[in-house]
């Protein structure tokens, strides 16, 4: 994965409802429908979801029927993850949370 590619995946999950539905997505397909009820939000909102989120790459939408299914696109998140992972800290210092 590109840093360009992870960068995309890092702004769609910068939202909490976002890695709400990736949460979901992780136990399998979801109709739309579905996500719509667990969140309480629009359609045109849930739409906008998923549109940063298939765009990034991280979820496959399908039409069935009027509905549309999605789910995670493995290949991306394993991907995503294994960036992430290559990402190592070396400071030897720990962090306190303060700033200086």
């Amino acid at each position: 994965m590109t840093e360009n590619e992870a960068a995309l995946v890092c702004r769609a999950l910068s939202d909490a409802n976002r890695l709400r539905i990736i949460k979901m997505l992780s136990e399998g397909e979801k109709c739309g429908c579905k996500l719509l009820e667990a969140f309480q939000i629009t359609q045109p909102t849930l739409s906008h979801h998923m549109k940063i989120l298939c765009g990034c790459g991280l979820v496959k939408a399908r039409r069935q029927g009027k509905w549309t299914h999605y789910s995670l696109c493995c290949e991306t998140f394993r991907a995503f993850k294994g960036y992430i992972s290559s990402v190592e800290c070396h400071s030897g210092e720990e962090c306190k949370g303060e700033s200086k």
